[in-house]
């Protein structure tokens, strides 16, 4: 089963209006998509994802609302257009969830997974040319010394670079998380190539970026009194989207709605394992 991220947090900050416009920005396998739609009359949501595989999930997971469902498979940069080419022009109400999907994580020919052996691939969009394979056997190893440390926030960044560089060719996940776990061996309980998988990924898909570029375009595309609301997993995230929205609040052109960042119940938690370490953020625009 597939559990939308704080899904009844995520309706409550965007306040549905049953003939208003919505963008999810990541529909992923169309959870939050699925439960705006449900509250929506007249009004249509914008079913954005970069992933076409995870598309065709969505369709399928939304098929009893596809009359109020557009579905768009593009980036960030593109969403301007995406909303003209359905005729929209701003929208109510604007959801991104920046974290991964679990088709992507746990499907081995994705390339994402520590735990089953895969091609060495991490593309959300497998249209796009550069693969984490090309990544590991061909990029410097101070270049992925400082992705690793810089995105993946690990330690020993040093470390697992120079190993994966006498190691290459690196063929496989497993064989990646391998010469990972010989150079740094586990010593709690997440496995020791986590973070670097978590970095090439971010890499490899330029979140970083996407992410830069999502918080440029959205004001633009959200009417005044609509709202923006973002999850995200990771602190380099968190932090990034806090410090945009309160930009946006001093210089008048939003109102914050979180103080503090919202996070899943210990009853989400235990239901979902994988919302732990979401943090949902808010503002309303002017």
């Amino acid at each position: 089963m597939h559990f939308p991220v704080l899904a009844a947090e995520v309706l409550d900050y965007l306040a549905i209006q049953p003939e208003g416009i919505y963008l999810d920005a990541t529909t992923g396998l169309g959870g939050h998509t699925r439960e705006i739609a449900r509250r929506l009359t007249t009004g249509f949501v914008l079913a954005n994802d970069r992933d076409t595989e995870s598309l065709e999930f969505a369709r399928a997971n939304t098929v009893e609302f596809a009359d109020r469902i557009h579905f768009h498979h593009g980036t960030f940069s593109n969403l301007k257009e995406a909303l003209r080419k359905h005729g929209a022009g701003k929208v109510n109400g604007l959801i991104a969830d920046l974290g991964v999907s679990r088709y992507q994580l746990t499907e081995a020919h994705r390339g994402f997974s520590i735990l089953t052996d895969g091609p060495l691939d991490m593309r959300m969009d497998q249209s796009q040319r550069m693969t984490a394979g090309e990544l590991v056997n061909c990029a410097a190893e101070k270049a992925i010394a400082d992705w690793i440390y810089q995105l993946g926030e690990e330690r020993r960044a040093r470390k697992i670079a120079r190993a994966i560089v006498r190691a290459r060719p690196i063929r496989s996940t497993l064989h990646l998380a391998g010469v990972v776990e010989r150079a740094v061996p586990r010593t709690g309980r997440l496995h020791p190539a986590t973070r670097t998988f978590m970095a090439l990924r971010m890499v490899v898909n330029d979140e970083q970026g996407e992410l830069d570029r999502l918080l440029e375009v959205a004001p633009g595309l959200t009417a005044a009194g609509g709202r923006i609301v973002i999850i995200s997993f990771m602190s380099l995230e968190d932090r990034k989207v806090k410090e945009k929205f309160r930009i946006w609040g001093r210089e008048g052109r939003a109102e914050v709605l979180t103080k503090h960042p919202v996070t899943p119940s210990e009853k989400e938690i235990q239901e979902n394992p994988a919302s732990r370490s979401a943090k949902l953020r808010a503002v309303a625009m002017k």
